[in-house]
């Protein structure tokens, strides 16, 4: 069993953050689905990305279309930061779990080297 759980692309019913634990083979449902659900929203955001460099570039744009242009934005970054930071995680496989001088967390957002 996996002992670093991977953080799921979905918020849970509460609106809290979803983990999910597996053997780490990747291959569950679950594990499949969320693959797919990032793969999702990543397209989603290389396209709101495309829509607000065209609509950035009309100066005819009225102000609601470039505030709901943001909250688009704002959605499309929070789910690329969601999927880069459960991947980062991903990455993290320690070595040997008999060196007690390692630093054995996984990288954070918000901490620097």
């Amino acid at each position: 069993m996996s002992t670093h759980p991977r953080l799921l692309p979905w918020l849970g019913p509460a609106g809290q953050r979803s983990y999910l634990v597996t053997d780490g083979s990747g291959d569950s449902y679950l594990s499949q689905l969320a693959d797919e659900m990032e793969a999702v929203q990543l397209s989603a955001g290389e396209a709101v990305l495309g829509h607000a460099a065209e609509m950035l570039s009309d100066h005819k744009a009225e102000a609601w279309e470039l505030r709901f242009l943001g909250h688009r934005l704002c959605e499309a970054l929070r789910d690329a930061l969601r999927v880069a930071e459960s991947r980062g995680g991903r990455l993290y496989a320690p070595a040997d779990d008999s060196d007690d001088e390692r630093d054995d967390s996984p990288p954070s957002a918000g901490r620097s080297s």
